[in-house]
């Protein structure tokens, strides 16, 4: 359980990431969140697992203040918070088996993951991630000779292995093609639904929100301007969330499908 109370985020050249955000996300939601560009997606997301600093409020993960968490504490609440993004951050030159297993580092001393000295367990679940987004034959080859989809099912391998009870993924299928986002996207609601994982996860497409999420937040200027289910997110909502710059229908979509343009 996520809970965010009274939370503002504003940045020292005076731009309003969040603006007094009070919300509880409970266990095994999939939520998408949706807004125009600069709204404060990412803001929200990365204030979870504290990479940004909130400058006011409390954010809580099963009563566990992350606002306030020391740095051991912190690490360990780090541990069940797994990271995908756009740009996958994967060591390109290392191999596949070696980026999925660096999911485990934070249960490691800092000397065994100097060494990387895992242990057979976690080798073992590296080959059952793997199997999971279908890549266990590319367990070997390097990372930067796989394709930008295969690269982002490592990423999501990798937090499989992490065994992450929150997974936060920030535009995880921006860069990718319709068959390839389908692909991630299907990846992730099997995670939520058969794993019972909580999936926050920021996107442009509001089709795909519909499509894959229990539950869609939308931001606009730091503040949350929609909070429900997709069926409730109509187009009179659309339009007070993108300025009513909705409707468009994109050439090339990502989806194969109408996509609202969001820039």
């Amino acid at each position: 359980m996520i809970i965010f109370e009274n939370v503002s985020k504003i940045y020292k050249n005076g731009v309003v990431g969040l603006r007094d955000i009070n919300l509880r996300i409970e266990d095994g939601e999939f939520v998408s969140v949706i807004g125009l560009s600069g709204a404060g997606k990412s803001t929200f997301l990365r204030s979870i697992n504290r990479l940004t600093d909130i400058t006011k409020g409390d954010i809580r993960i099963n009563e566990v203040s992350v606002t306030r968490a020391g740095k051991k504490q912190l690490r360990n609440i780090r541990c069940q918070i797994g990271m995908i993004s756009q740009s996958f951050n994967l060591v390109k030159r290392s191999t596949v088996q070696k980026n999925v297993l660096s999911g485990r580092l934070g249960y490691y001393s800092t000397l065994k993951s100097i060494l990387g000295l895992f242990s057979r367990e976690d080798y073992e679940r590296t080959k059952e991630a793997l199997k999971q987004v279908g890549l266990l034959e590319k367990l070997h080859s390097r990372s930067d000779e796989l394709s930008g989809g295969q690269q982002q099912r490592v990423s999501i391998a990798r937090t499989l292995v992490q065994q992450a009870e929150i997974i936060l993924a920030d535009e995880p299928v921006a860069s990718l093609d319709p068959v390839t986002t389908l692909k991630i996207m299907k990846d992730l609601k099997d995670i939520n639904e058969n794993r019972k994982k909580t999936i926050i996860i920021n996107l442009h497409s509001v089709e795909l929100a519909k499509e894959f999420s229990t539950r869609i937040l939308a931001f606009k200027e730091g503040r949350i301007v929609f909070d429900g289910t997709p069926e409730k997110l109509s187009k009179e909502e659309l339009e007070k969330i993108y300025e009513k710059n909705v409707g468009k229908e994109k050439e090339g979509s990502r989806h194969g499908d109408k996509r609202y343009d969001t820039l």
